[in-house]
């Protein structure tokens, strides 16, 4: 089957141009500039643009989608139906599920159950803990996104302290490594200096100096000593911090051994938002001040941080409206990062070109996921058309995670993902999932 998008703004590889995309059955089969010939598009189906922008598929390279064992929370079939509203084609999901994706076997598992629900193509890490080297060093990197280390514990509880476990991890992994970079000893120390004040009831306010940036610093330096020790390639997710920027440089993600990841939520919110929202804005690593979300935003232009992503993790609303030491961290945001992007280019914080590189193209290229990533003939048709000038409202009833709530609710963005293309076939189409379990398994170029 045949689709001809025309009338398009195509936004990628740093330009803006008016043209169409032919897809022709999986594929990109022609990129115009300007208004094809009739003879080339003869039978296709149309589909008129109309000056929206057509972008590639936004890649998230962390998310949360809690199957199996936690699924009350959300599910590969939900939480990828909620990414493909949002104009998400594409995950990498954490092993931190019950049971924890810490051998090859279970890790299978993950995949064979995203062929049989997933909307989205899909990747899963392989999850390290202090015992099972032997199972990580087994991963088939040409198959698999990557390796992951929490150099911190969150959810789930897969913290990596031992030592040596982590020096023979970076010495002997071919694959990519992402860490979660939080220093254990001292976010101990600091909750029992908080548990002393306030006992139980610690106020959300103390959750940045909690988790502090202190040791957010002290993980993620260890991280990028180790990496660079041994030659590892490393990626550091969900940076906050001012002080983490040092330990980057600037430059093209192809040509990086270390590369670093922000956060929506690094980006929107700060700690002053936690009066308003409470809970629902408690992430692990935890949003911090202002400044830190104005250095990590200089950092995201000048190319210190090389990829934006979600970390999407759902909880309850019932889980999220414990005490402090009981509402557990995360939050659903995969349905919303594009727009709210796109939002935060439209104030003048980032150019729309440069949303793309960061949430398509880089992402594409620092895993080397095999053609996507871009609009480029020959590669998979992963496309997504956005209204930029159609303002709507974050509600409950347009909500599609199965949560059911969002951190931006309430919120008015001023651009809409109106249509969604994986694999060539539409699956999101004006506010309605209209096909299903298309996603495909992502193949990396190593």
């Amino acid at each position: 089957m045949k689709t001809l998008i025309k009338n398009a703004r195509i936004i990628t590889e740093g330009r803006i141009f008016k043209g169409a995309v032919l897809i022709d059955g999986e594929f990109i089969s022609k990129v115009y500039t300007g208004e094809p010939a009739p003879d080339e598009v003869q039978g296709a189906v149309l589909i008129e643009a109309g000056g929206k922008y057509l972008i590639p598929g936004v890649i998230d390279d962390q998310v949360h989608f809690r199957e199996p064992g936690l699924t009350h929370k959300g599910e590969i079939a939900t939480e990828s139906r909620a990414a493909v509203a949002g104009g998400v084609t594409s995950f990498m999901e954490m092993p931190n599920t019950n049971p924890q994706a810490t051998s090859q076997e279970i890790l299978e598992q993950k995949y064979q159950r995203a062929a049989e629900v997933s909307a989205a193509n899909y990747s899963f890490y392989m999850g390290a803990t202090n015992d099972n080297l032997e199972e990580v060093l087994k991963t088939d990197g040409s198959r698999v996104c990557g390796i992951k280390i929490f150099m911190g514990s969150s959810t789930g509880n897969m913290l990596v302290d031992n030592e040596d476990v982590l020096s023979e991890i970076f010495r002997n992994t071919k694959l990519l490594v992402a860490t979660h970079c939080e220093d254990e000893p001292t976010i101990i120390r600091n909750t029992e200096l908080y548990r002393e004040k306030y006992g139980e009831f610690v106020p959300l306010s103390a959750h940045p100096k909690i988790r502090s940036a202190e040791a957010c610093f002290k993980s993620s330096a260890k991280a990028v000593e180790l990496a660079t020790k041994f030659g590892t390639r490393l990626h550091v997710l969900h940076l906050s911090t001012a002080d983490e920027m040092k330990l980057f440089s600037a430059g093209n993600v192809k040509d990086k051994h270390i590369t670093a990841e922000v956060c929506v939520h690094h980006l929107w919110f700060d700690e002053h938002d936690y009066m308003t929202l409470g809970n629902r804005i408690k992430w692990n690593p935890s949003i911090k001040s202002a400044d830190d979300k104005a250095a990590l935003w200089e950092a995201l232009r000048g190319n210190k941080i090389d990829v934006v992503a979600t970390d999407h993790a759902p909880h309850t609303l019932q889980e999220k409206e414990h005490s402090y030491f009981k509402a557990p961290s995360g939050g659903p945001l995969v349905q919303h990062s594009l727009t709210a992007m796109l939002e935060m280019s439209k104030k003048g914080l980032i150019s729309v070109e440069r949303v793309i590189e960061k949430m398509c193209h880089a992402p594409a290229d620092l895993f080397r996921i095999d053609r996507r990533g871009y609009i480029r003939e020959g590669y998979y048709a992963d496309l997504v058309l956005v209204d930029p000038a159609h303002h709507w409202v974050v509600t409950p009833e347009n909500i599609l995670y199965k949560c059911g709530w969002s951190p931006f609710e309430g919120m008015e963005f001023s651009h809409q993902v109106t249509r969604t293309f994986v694999n060539g076939t539409l699956i999101y189409a004006e506010g309605n999932i209209v096909s299903s379990n298309i996603g495909m398994r992502l193949s990396f170029n190593r």
